[in-house]
């Protein structure tokens, strides 16, 4: 079974568990990051979970999630960011497509290859070489279900094998290539290489829609450079 998910996220840069966790397990993860957001201001996003919910740490560091990721990436891979969105009726955005370029580091230092510097909530981030994000993963679970109606992630199957794209090249790719929408019942699961160019329309039936989003990689970033969260 492992195998044929293993070449699937190989081919395509991505692959689904529609049973990942279990109901009560989706309630208490939600329950844990409301607690770990109390004073975001009803923010429909969150950042830095790894360090400021423990339930998030312990389920990146689960059995369940390791198993994925070490067949995956390899037994040294760790998470190395934590993102929480909660799509609402009042917060119901739209994705156009896109790569997942950047990484979260604990200080700037200037290296070859790592460009486009920026903070995030206090965070620096930088763009890495393409190879450091070739060999990422994000594993992506749905604490709600998201059906056609619900804004799902919508992918380009392959497209992670190609390198970075300038926007021209992404809306070249995205009218010849045809799109997959990841539909998943709530504690599904989606894995994919941040490369996979992707994005997500506004909920026609707009529900709430919370997901964690957990990056993994194996890389070590060239000295002096550290990632953020490496756990």
């Amino acid at each position: 079974m492992a195998a044929a998910w293993v070449n699937a996220f190989s081919t395509a840069g991505y692959a689904l568990w529609p049973e990942l966790m279990t109901a009560l397990q989706c309630d208490e993860l939600a329950e844990s990051v409301a607690s770990a957001a109390s004073g975001a201001d009803g923010r429909a996003g969150l950042r830095n979970l790894l360090q400021t919910c423990p339930a998030v740490r312990d389920l990146a560091q689960s059995p369940t999630v390791r198993d994925i990721i070490s067949a995956a990436l390899g037994g040294s891979a760790r998470c190395v960011k934590a993102l929480w969105f909660d799509k609402t009726p009042g917060a119901n955005w739209s994705v156009s497509w896109h790569q997942d370029l950047m990484i979260a580091v604990q200080q700037r230092h200037d290296a070859p290859g790592y460009t486009a510097w920026s903070l995030k909530q206090g965070v620096p981030h930088v763009k890495p070489p393409v190879a450091v994000l070739a060999r990422m993963a994000a594993l992506r679970i749905h604490l709600d279900d998201c059906g056609p109606q619900n804004g799902p992630l919508r992918v380009l199957p392959g497209s992670h094998g190609r390198g970075e794209f300038d926007d021209a090249d992404t809306a070249a790719l995205a009218a010849r290539v045809a799109p997959v929408e990841c539909e998943l019942p709530r504690g599904g699961a989606l894995l994919m290489r941040p490369l996979l160019v992707h994005s997500s329309a506004r909920a026609a039936l707009p529900q709430r829609r919370r997901v964690l989003h957990l990056e993994f990689s194996a890389e070590t970033l060239p000295a002096p450079l550290v990632w953020y969260d490496f756990v």
